[in-house]
């Protein structure tokens, strides 16, 4: 029995050393393809990208309406490969009816995206089309990925994610070079719909294509799934159209290239993000799921307050002092604007590092109307603080705007897990 223990600490610590490898390859790729746009296409372009960006988030959640963690859950639970097939099949006949209707809309529709997106520009809207002819290759690959998830092939998805940056990278860099702006968002579509043929090579020799045919329908599999989708789409729907209403009110009233500075802080506020997500994702929602009541879940919280945010605050301070440096290193001379702006980002970060254990709750205890009105509190806080702050103080409102939302947030939910926390 011990020798199985050691056994599986050592595959646990292999798969846990690949999955930050898998971590660090994303940043570095981010932080190449940030500098590539930074050097050939400036602030402006990197606004543009931005909103893009925000916009695919939420066509992401909406065409795999929400159900990512639940076909994690519903794929690990299969106890056959009849109930396996069952569960992709269902799937797969669901997000082939959204697909169907969203590329539709977006290629018809690619024209009003264009101007919705990119602040009354018609210019890009053969990103829409090029979306819309992408995007059933992209949720076919991110079904595949889910599967294999569930099915415990962490190896296979690891090496899809890493395959899958250097990928995006590539594409993104010869686009940029080629057409620069027009490449840059081209590549941003582009890139995800490459991944099928990546991601359908490691499922035909993990688990084989097989378990992906003899389709049926299970309409209590899309009722039980459809739990776990309303608190993901209200959330990657709603918090990124926020987003872009914002940087198109910047580029209205400060400029463009202002927001480009925002977005380049945004950009440079995910790497590090990415470690601390990953961390709650692997570590604490599970043992915050594993509490019967919510007052159990107070050593989980104290853990993570006492033995992570010393750290991430450090880190944070570090950052702040090297922000010049980290500039001149990331982007070009155009950005140097940006480093007024770190203050107020790195407090906001702080201030949402603290809150997100805590916000993980609500998916842990499945508390979806809580979840539903705290977030929607938070968005209009953002929404209202960002437009008054940038009025009166220009781009460095929407970070001060950032700080105030969190810490408003912060506060609300100490008040609803008291019990838990104290």
């Amino acid at each position: 029995m011990e020798k199985l223990r050691v056994i599986a600490r050592r595959e646990l610590l292999r798969i846990a050393s690949l999955n930050s490898l898998s971590v660090i390859l994303k940043i570095a790729t981010g932080l190449v393809t940030s500098k590539v746009i930074a050097l050939f296409i400036g602030p402006a372009g990197m606004a543009l990208t931005g909103n893009l960006r925000n916009f695919l988030t939420s066509v992401e959640t909406i065409s795999t309406l929400g159900f990512q963690n639940g076909i994690v859950k519903y794929t690990t639970d299969a106890n056959s490969e009849e109930a396996l097939k069952r569960v992709i099949s269902t799937v797969a006949i669901s997000l082939l009816g959204i697909v169907a209707i969203l590329s539709i809309i977006l290629f018809f529709g690619a024209s009003a995206f264009s101007i919705m997106i990119f602040d009354d520009s018609r210019e890009y809207d053969f990103v829409f089309r090029i979306l819309a002819l992408a995007l059933p290759w992209y949720v076919a690959s991110m079904l595949m990925v889910l599967v294999l998830n569930g099915l415990g092939k962490f190896r296979s998805v690891i090496s899809i994610n890493m395959i899958g940056n250097l990928l995006s990278l590539l594409v993104s860099v010869v686009l940029i070079y080629r057409y620069r702006t027009a490449g840059a968002l081209a590549a941003s579509v582009i890139a995800p719909a490459l991944m099928f043929f990546v991601t359908i090579f490691f499922a035909r020799q993990t688990i084989g294509i097989s378990i992906f045919k003899d389709f049926s329908f299970d309409r209590k599999l899309i009722r039980n799934l459809s739990e776990y989708s309303l608190m993901a789409l209200f959330s990657a729907v709603f918090a990124p159209l926020v987003f872009v209403a914002i940087r198109n009110h910047v580029i209205d009233r400060c400029g463009i290239v202002e927001a480009g500075w925002w977005d380049g802080i945004l950009r440079i506020s995910s790497y590090y993000m990415l470690f601390l997500s990953t961390l709650l994702a692997v570590y604490f929602l599970p043992n915050l799921a594993k509490s019967e009541r919510l007052e159990g879940m107070k050593p989980v919280f104290w853990n993570y307050f006492q033995w992570i945010l010393p750290p991430f605050a450090f880190g944070l301070v570090l950052l702040f002092f090297a922000r010049e440096l980290v500039i001149q290193i990331l982007f070009t001379d155009d950005f140097r604007g940006m480093s007024n702006l770190f203050f107020w980002q790195l407090t906001g970060d702080f201030l949402k590092a603290a809150a997100l254990i805590l916000g993980y709750a609500f998916f842990a205890r499945k508390l979806t109307l809580a979840f539903i009105v705290t977030e929607s509190f938070s968005l209009t806080v953002l929404w209202f603080s960002s437009i008054t702050l940038s009025d009166a103080y220009g781009v460095e409102g929407i970070v001060m705007a950032h700080a105030l939302t969190y810490l408003i947030y912060l506060l609300v939910l100490i008040w609803y897990f008291r019990k838990s926390l104290f």
